[in-house]
């Protein structure tokens, strides 16, 4: 009887943990830890992870609003250790259906050029509405993995 337990039990925790452990879900924090951003993050996902030189990736994060947000701006600064590497901009509109309110995702997915360094990096993440005024702010960390493989590579394997 208490072996037929032991397997129920270990079978239902694998259906709960597995789903969880195959996501790619990555820790983040808030750039001010007291502030009252009216955009609310819930969750950072980075598809492939780690990320690869040469590679499209996509970076997804779900949050959510009370406010109605017609535009405004992502203002993205990304860090290799500790050193500034890169910081683009792009049209809130562009990577989510205008206006925003309730739940949404911000999606945007690029390739970063195969001669990426590998190795830890900081993206931080502020949101911006038309009047410049902050509506939310998030940094987290990722990793680079060594340059992907090339076509011609994986054709002769």
């Amino acid at each position: 009887m208490a072996v037929k337990l032991f397997v129920v039990a270990l079978f239902f925790s694998m259906c709960i943990l597995f789903p969880l452990a195959s996501a790619n879900f990555t820790d983040f924090s808030y750039c001010n830890k007291k502030a009252n951003y009216a955009v609310k993050v819930s969750g950072v996902d980075i598809t492939p992870y780690p990320v690869k030189g040469g590679k499209e990736t996509t970076f997804s994060i779900a949050a959510t609003t009370d406010e109605n947000i017609s535009g405004g701006k992502l203002v993205i600064d990304v860090k290799y250790l500790f050193l500034h590497v890169h910081q683009e901009s792009h049209d809130i509109c562009e990577e989510t259906s205008c206006p925003v309110s309730g739940d949404f995702v911000i999606s945007h997915s690029q390739a970063l050029p195969g001669i990426t360094p590998p190795g830890s990096y900081t993206l931080t993440m502020r949101m911006v509405d038309g009047s410049n005024h902050e509506l939310s702010c998030i940094t987290f960390g990722f990793s680079i993995s060594l340059i992907a493989e090339s076509k011609a590579a994986v054709a002769d394997s």
